[in-house]
């Protein structure tokens, strides 16, 4: 069979201080056809030769001098990964209670009796090289399904992330005709969280989450959402639901992605000085939050709006760094004022022909 040809190449090594009892271990198992072995009949190059060669199995005397037996798979155990299985067969003309006890406490798996059986050797090396062989086979098929998996988890992250985006810009193009906002919002981000010096993970989830911020807008009437004039205060109440409904719509999902957009959908209009939507102040505004606002802010004011003209860029630099400690956060200004010296009118286009990705 095809399982048995794969355990006689399995690897083998045996640690006796006898060598007729090595001598006859190695002529047993070759007579069966494995053909991989190794022996020492020095306990003290135990952990050298299994960390060098590797073995499928251990045939293990116990009594030896130098290391006996028990402090071998001592020495063995944590070089054993967790959850693998690696059968150690001791081999100890002992058979009383304590010493299996003890044995099988330092990760012995089996026992064989001195004087040793052939036959019972053969048998008992061929189940638990078989049992190993079945349970890589098993790790190998786990790990498959593992992949499986994650690429599953992605290819449902993407649709979700792609509806939701989509869900977005409809929402943006009702008080954006460019439809654009959203995707200038990421890019700004994104140059933001860069500067700021964020892992790259999460510069990563802040480009595809920031867009994202504005799909509250999709449950605000067209009667407030376009009013050319001042909103009422009871309008202005209505408005400012668009980051609950964006969180509630962003809310419950299993992805870090989508964890992070529910966050900046519901603090993406607080102030650092606590007098935000939600009256959160300072430190206790996520990060995330606090960049997709300067983002937001910047783009809102030098884009034309139904109820506004654009701003120059440099009355909209003066206006940001007026609004240090105040609106935004005095740390995302400091990084925000050199990018926006550095690109200039390039922010007023950039990330347009993208799509979060």
């Amino acid at each position: 069979m095809v399982v048995d040809s794969i355990l006689r190449a399995l690897k083998i090594l045996i640690v006796d201080d006898q060598e007729a009892n090595v001598l006859l271990l190695e002529r047993i198992l070759a007579k069966d056809g494995y053909t991989n072995l190794k022996a020492t009949t020095d306990s003290r190059q135990a952990l050298s030769l299994f960390l060098g060669f590797e073995p499928d199995i251990l045939l293990l005397d116990l009594m030896m001098p130098h290391l006996d037996g028990f402090a071998v798979m001592q020495q063995l155990q944590p070089k054993i990964p967790p959850g693998s299985f690696f059968p150690i067969l001791v081999i100890t003309a002992d058979v009383s209670t304590p010493t299996r006890h003890r044995a099988l406490a330092d990760g012995a798996t089996d026992f064989l009796t001195k004087p040793i059986d052939a036959t019972e050797v053969v048998l008992r090396v061929h189940n638990l090289l078989k049992t190993r062989y079945l349970h890589r086979q098993l790790e190998g098929e786990n790990e498959r399904l593992e992949v499986k998996v994650r690429e599953r988890t992605w290819e449902l992250e993407g649709t979700q992330l792609e509806v939701l985006a989509r869900m977005a810009l409809a929402a943006e193009y009702r008080d954006d005709n460019t439809g654009q906002h959203t995707r200038r919002v990421g890019h700004v981000s994104t140059l933001l969280a860069e500067a700021l010096g964020l892992p790259l993970t999460e510069v990563k989830l802040i480009r595809q989450a920031a867009p994202l911020h504005d799909v509250g807008k999709i449950g605000i009437p067209d009667s407030i959402l376009l009013k050319p004039g001042k909103l009422t205060p009871e309008e202005f109440t209505v408005i400012k639901t668009h980051a609950t409904i964006g969180s509630n719509m962003l809310g419950g999902g299993l992805f870090t992605l989508m964890q992070m957009a529910q966050t900046i959908a519901l603090t993406h209009h607080e102030r650092w000085d606590g007098t935000g939507y939600r009256g959160l102040k300072g430190e206790e505004i996520p990060l995330p939050g606090r960049i997709t606002t300067m983002a937001d802010v910047f783009d809102a004011l030098t884009h034309e709006r139904p109820y506004k003209k654009a701003w120059p860029i440099a009355q909209v630099r003066e206006e940001i760094a007026k609004q240090s400690g105040r609106q935004f956060d005095p740390r995302i200004v400091d990084a925000f004022i050199p990018i926006l010296d550095r690109e200039g009118e390039r922010l007023l286009t950039l990330g347009e022909t993208l799509l979060p990705s």
